[in-house]
């Protein structure tokens, strides 16, 4: 997916309706109160294919902050912390979030909030760029 491509899709989960139930969608998955895409994914040597979805995001990430400001920079791992070691109920898709991204951009557009994710759900998968749109703040 091209740069205009990932922002047409940013562009169509901000304005769109959030999935009934959780489950996969075209573009990615969601439930009641978020959705996500897979904007992009990176494979190879660990380093470099980390780069690559840090660079893509750092791209997309300045296009959008033309049209919304400069992001808000989110670590995510008090959060991964809260869930794994004080066993609290973090709401999703922040809990998914923590547990599979470091940190993300995050704005906060209308009753929304619009994110950028590098991911990765475990050591053989590869780095993805996603975009989240929820209506649930971040904890």
């Amino acid at each position: 997916m091209n740069i205009a491509e990932q922002l047409a899709t940013v562009d169509l989960l901000w304005s769109g309706p959030f999935p009934p139930a959780h489950g996969r969608s075209p573009a990615g998955w969601g439930g009641p109160g978020f959705t996500t895409a897979e904007l992009t994914e990176r494979e190879g040597v660990r380093e470099l294919a980390e780069a690559q979805a840090d660079a893509d995001r750092d791209g997309l990430s300045g296009l959008l902050a033309a049209r919304w400001g400069e992001p808000y920079r989110l670590s995510l791992w008090s959060l991964h912390t809260r869930a794994l070691e004080h066993g609290e109920s973090i709401p999703e898709p922040w809990g998914w979030l923590s547990a599979c991204a470091q940190d993300l951009h995050l704005w906060s557009v209308g009753e929304r909030w619009v994110a950028l994710a590098v991911a990765r759900q475990g050591d053989e998968q590869p780095y993805q760029l996603l975009a989240v749109v929820t209506d649930v703040a971040p904890p």
